[in-house]
């Protein structure tokens, strides 16, 4: 350790303002491998839903799992769900480096097996794993930001993980369609499997040896992901199972076990969400049941959209691929135009992007199997409009209703409340298709009789977003 600074370099360093932070100083010598880390670890998650989404048709077709649309997506957020809620625990008790290579290397290990897998079996534990380590992996890519990174960084390199998210909607479905057209959809796995490898690997030499502290460490909630998870596993097993009554009682289980982790989570000790979260009648509570329903309402757009196009337009595994990720599109455009509205036009725009949603969901559901592809793209293209136009206010507006003390939570909450929905959705789209049955026979003509109905079911779920986002929008109710 070198002699402590004078007390005129004191002085110094109080008075000169410090210079402001540019993109090329993410280019130094010292920062640019770690930036480059960072945005692999994000990427890694980024691309997963859309090269998956390409290449399922491929996965059914050799493992016999056209029953399990929704679990490889249903089962892949599930461990995202269980990963995400303790990447600060873990953090701290065994240090970022080697909480780092453990995510890499589990999400490595499921892009192994799924790789690998000779039963559709095998390949959804591959999912669970891959989700558990991605979930990590993104956990610890944000709390790297703000231990490997100067302070005047941050705010670039928050930017430059969010621009990670724009670029997978356009390599996504290009690595999925590649693989898929070839024939080998085992390859995609692969390749990520191997990027998984190299990042930890990259963790070893590019970031500090820093001891994990087992102090001040907040504990899990066990018991709320327990129901969360028993909840999805239920609603994802009415995907198997034949007929009407046994689905249908899986359903309502389902959403029984979903209420009880709603109580749960007011148990001390069990805060993975804020209290306000499980009462939609306040203004959070209706803030995270708009995120929960049009995540549930449009994820089945992620599961079966490319598999029916697939089927029933004959297109190829790249062209559904790029039809899925338009959505991601409509997406950034329209939230480019929103972020510089003032406070007072937030709850017109929340309530307009949650309208244009359901009408998105509603056309697509007129429009799937039944009309020209330029039909479905353009549903695609306003759904994520809609998302575009409300998601970002909607979270601030959430933030700001909660009380100081549960802001630090309300803003995890957000993303962990997307997942659940994800999951939620894709287990009950599942569901869905094995009511229609698809799961028992995906072929053009029946796809394209069912997929109307598939996606139509969800459009009342949407609606039940945008009602919950008109009370989002409302704000606090007025004093007496």
């Amino acid at each position: 350790m070198g002699a402590p600074p004078s007390r005129g370099a004191d002085r110094r360093a109080v008075t000169t303002p410090a210079a402001p932070a540019r993109w090329r100083d993410l280019l130094s010598p010292a920062l640019a491998p770690r930036a480059a880390l960072v945005v692999l670890g994000v990427w890694l998650n980024a691309a997963d839903a859309l090269v998956t989404a390409t290449i399922m048709p491929s996965v059914a077709h050799d493992l016999g799992g056209a029953a399990y649309y929704g679990w490889a997506v249903a089962f892949y957020l599930t461990g995202s769900i269980l990963a995400g809620s303790s990447t600060g625990q873990l953090s701290h008790r065994l240090g970022l480096r080697p909480a780092m290579i453990l995510a890499a290397m589990a999400y490595a290990a499921g892009c192994a097996l799924s790789a690998a897998s000779p039963t559709i079996e095998a390949f959804l534990l591959g999912r669970v794993l891959q989700g558990v380590g991605a979930g990590w992996l993104v956990g610890f890519c944000y709390v790297a930001i703000g231990v490997v990174f100067p302070e005047g960084l941050w705010a670039r390199m928050f930017s430059a993980t969010a621009g990670v998210w724009g670029v997978a909607s356009i390599l996504g479905p290009l690595v999925g369609g590649i693989f898929a057209s070839a024939g080998f959809w085992r390859g995609a796995f692969w390749m990520f499997a191997a990027q998984g490898g190299l990042f930890a690997v990259a963790c070893l030499v590019l970031l500090p040896a820093v001891r994990g502290d087992d102090a001040d460490v907040r504990p899990m909630a066990w018991r709320t992901l327990a129901a969360l998870a028993a909840a999805i596993v239920v609603i994802a097993a009415a995907d198997v199972i034949g007929g009407v009554v046994a689905p249908t009682l899986l359903l309502t289980a389902g959403v029984a076990l979903l209420a009880l982790a709603a109580r749960v989570n007011a148990w001390p000790g069990e805060r993975l969400l804020p209290p306000e979260a499980a009462s939609p009648v306040t203004v959070a509570g209706a803030g995270y049941a708009m995120i929960f329903a049009m995540e549930v309402a449009t994820v089945v757009i992620n599961v079966y959209e490319a598999a029916i196009l697939q089927s029933v337009y004959r297109v190829s595994p790249l062209i559904a691929g790029y039809a899925v990720s338009v959505m991601a599109v409509g997406w950034t455009g329209a939230a480019f135009l929103v972020s510089g509205q003032p406070e007072r036009r937030h709850g017109a725009f929340i309530v307009a992007g949650a309208a244009i949603i359901v009408a998105g969901c509603g056309l697509m559901a007129l429009a799937i199997g039944r009309w020209p592809l330029g039909w479905i793209v353009a549903a695609g293209a306003i759904i994520g409009a809609g998302f575009g136009l409300s998601w970002s206010l909607a979270t601030g507006r959430i933030l700001r209703a909660l009380p100081p003390e549960d802001r630090a939570i309300g803003s995890a909450a957000v993303p962990t409340t997307q997942l659940i929905g994800g999951a939620v959705g894709a287990a009950a789209a599942g569901a869905a298709a094995n009511l229609l049955g698809l799961a028992q026979a995906f072929t053009p003509a029946h796809a394209a009789a069912a997929g109307p109905w598939l996606f139509g079911a969800f459009v009342p779920v949407a609606a039940l977003g945008l009602l919950a986002s008109v009370r989002l929008a409302r704000g606090p109710a007025p004093p007496p």
